[in-house]
C-alpha cells in the first residue's frame, strides 16, 4: 500500500530576502519531493508564497497590508508560483495540479468530499497536487491565517503517513536560540501542552504570516487526526528523505491516536458552530471521560440561534470549550428544558431524540489545547 506524505513549504522558504520568488529554491524543493515520489510515496505539496511572489510584480516596494492589495498580489503571484513549480517538476518528468481551497470548502461536507476525490484521482494518476489557500477570494474572518493549519487539515483529509512542515528553523527550542546560546532543541513531543505553547512564542518572519506557534497548532490538529508531524529545515540534498525517516533536522510530534473518521474530522476541525451550550461538571465528565451523550439535565445555559442538525459549541462552568456536537434541539426547546430530567422533558416538549447531543455526533476539544475524544 502506498504511503502519503504531505509537505508544507512556507513563504520564507520560497522567496528571496527582498520578497520575490526564488527560482533556485523552487528547483531544490521539486528535486527533494521528486526523490520521495520516485521511492513510491504519494506526495502532496501545500505551498505558501503567492502574495510574496506577486507583490513585486505589482510594483509594491513592501509586502502589502490591505486585503484588496494582498488579494491582487496573490492573483499575480499564484500564476508565477505554479509556472515555477510546473517547470521545476517537469525536469523530473512529473506533472502538477493546482488546488485552491478556503476554510469554507472544508466546512461544507460535500465540497470537502469533492476535494478529497479530486486529490485521490490525481495521486492515482501520479500527479502531484499543489495546494494553496485561495487568497484572491477569501475574507479575513475565514482565512486560515497561514498554510500551516491548511496543511494539517489536508493531512487529516488524506490520512497521511506524516506531515512535514518545512520552515527556516531546525525545530522547536526550549528558548529562542538567537538570544540564548544555551537553548536546546526538543527532539520529540508526545503531548502539546501549555508549556509547549509558551515555548513556541509569537510571530515569524516578515515574508510569511506564520510563526512557530501556528506550526504547533497545526501539529496539534494533525496529531489528533492520527498524523505524526515533523517541523524543521530542509536545506541540503537528501534532507527531506531524512525527515521522512525520523532523522531530520527538526522536531518530531508523535501521536498514538488513530485516524479520525471523516465525519469526526468535519465536526471537530471544519464545522462552524452556530450556538453555545454550557454544561455542569457532571455532564462535562460524562462527555469527556465517560463517552456518554449529553442530556438536558446537564445543561445550565444556552445561547445562539440553532436548530436540530446544527453544530454547537459546548463549554464548561469556567467558560472553557470542551467540544462540539450536532444538536437535536432548537434553541427555544433547549432553553425550556435545560436542567430537567428525561421524564419532565418529555412532558414539556416533543423532540425526535432525548439526547441534546448523541455521543456519535460529538467530538471533545479540551480547553487545554489538547484534543482528545
Amino acid at each position: 500500500m502506498q504511503q502519503t506524505i504531505v509537505v508544507k513549504i512556507g513563504s520564507s522558504s520560497l522567496t528571496s530576502d527582498e520578497g520575490g520568488l526564488n527560482r533556485s529554491k523552487i528547483i531544490f524543493f521539486a528535486s527533494e519531493l521528486s526523490r520521495l515520489h520516485q521511492q513510491g510515496y504519494q506526495v502532496l505539496l501545500v505551498t505558501s508564497g503567492a502574495v510574496a511572489a506577486g507583490f513585486r510584480e505589482m510594483g509594491y516596494v513592501l509586502r502589502p497590508k490591505s486585503l484588496h492589495e494582498k488579494q491582487a498580489a496573490a492573483s499575480v503571484g499564484q500564476a508565477l508560483l505554479m509556472q515555477a513549480y510546473h517547470e521545476a517538476f517537469a525536469a523530473h518528468r512529473l506533472g502538477v495540479a493546482q488546488i485552491l481551497l478556503t476554510r469554507s470548502d472544508f466546512s461544507n461536507r460535500k465540497r470537502v468530499h469533492n476535494a478529497s476525490m479530486t486529490i485521490e484521482e490525481l495521486l492515482r494518476r501520479r500527479i502531484i497536487p499543489i495546494i494553496n489557500e485561495n487568497d484572491t477570494v477569501v475574507v479575513d474572518e475565514l482565512k486560515f491565517g497561514d498554510n500551516d493549519m491548511l496543511s494539517a487539515l489536508v493531512a487529516n483529509l488524506v490520512r497521511a503517513r506524516r506531515l512535514l512542515i518545512l520552515t527556516d528553523t531546525d525545530g522547536l527550542y526550549t528558548e529562542d536560540p538567537r538570544k540564548n546560546a544555551e537553548a536546546r532543541r526538543i527532539e520529540r513531543v508526545a503531548e502539546i501542552d501549555e508549556n509547549i505553547y509558551r515555548i513556541a512564542g509569537g510571530s515569524g518572519s516578515s515574508v510569511g504570516t506564520g510563526g512557530m506557534r501556528s506550526k504547533i497548532e497545526a501539529a496539534r490538529i494533525a496529531m489528533r487526526g492520527g498524523v505524526p508531524v515533523f517541523v524543521g529545515r530542509v536545506v541540503e540534498d537528501g534532507d527531506l528523505e531524512l525527515a521522512v525517516n525520523n532523522t531530520g533536522k527538526g522536531t518530531y510530534f508523535i501521536t498514538s491516536e488513530h485516524n479520525l473518521p471523516m465525519k469526526k474530522q468535519w465536526l471537530g476541525f471544519h464545522s462552524f458552530p452556530v450556538g453555545r451550550v454550557t454544561v455542569d461538571h457532571g455532564a462535562e465528565t460524562a462527555l469527556v471521560a465517560g463517552g456518554r451523550s449529553l442530556l438536558p439535565a446537564g445543561v445550565t445555559a444556552v445561547s445562539g440561534d440553532f436548530h436540530p442538525g446544527d453544530v454547537v459549541e459546548v463549554v464548561n462552568s469556567d467558560d472553557q470549550t470542551i467540544g462540539r456536537g450536532v444538536v437535536n434541539y432548537s434553541t427555544w426547546q433547549l432553553q425550556a428544558v435545560a436542567g430537567l430530567g428525561t421524564e419532565e422533558v418529555q412532558k414539556r416538549i416533543e423532540v425526535q431524540r432525548i439526547e441534546v447531543i448523541h455521543r456519535d455526533e460529538w467530538i471533545t476539544l479540551t480547553a487545554a489545547k489538547q484534543l482528545s475524544e
